[in-house]
């Protein structure tokens, strides 16, 4: 009676273990993926800093570093027109900060002004 006992434990001990090895496998295996992904974003990440570094002057990239503060979305818009730019050849010289200023103009034109009135 307790052989049958000690060889059904033994049967889900054995499933067990199985199963906690392939969790371990397939965890190794997103953890890989993960960062390869990781990997790979930083990679696309720093390509993007150095184009915009050679395209921009220092004052445009301060522009867009402090619009890039306050308005993400926008500043990653600019970003990927003026790569965009860049890749296709459009781009003569050096973007410098009137420039950046009449790209976001044109981005961005609903620009709202408050008008204050006292009593």
């Amino acid at each position: 009676m307790a052989m049958p006992d000690d060889a059904e434990l033994a049967e889900l001990r054995r499933r067990r273990l199985q199963q906690l090895q392939e969790m371990q496998t397939s965890e190794a295996l997103n953890a890989q993926a993960y960062a390869a992904q990781e990997a790979e974003a930083r990679r696309r990440d720093v390509e993007r800093s150095e184009v915009l570094r050679r395209i921009l002057t220092s004052e445009a990239r301060e522009r867009l570093g402090r619009i890039r503060l306050a308005k993400p979305d926008v500043a990653a818009s600019v970003e990927q027109q003026l790569i965009a730019l860049a890749a296709s050849g459009r781009l003569q010289r050096a973007v410098d900060d009137q420039t950046l200023r009449a790209l976001l103009e044109r981005i961005n034109p609903e620009r709202r002004e408050i008008h204050i009135t006292r009593r």
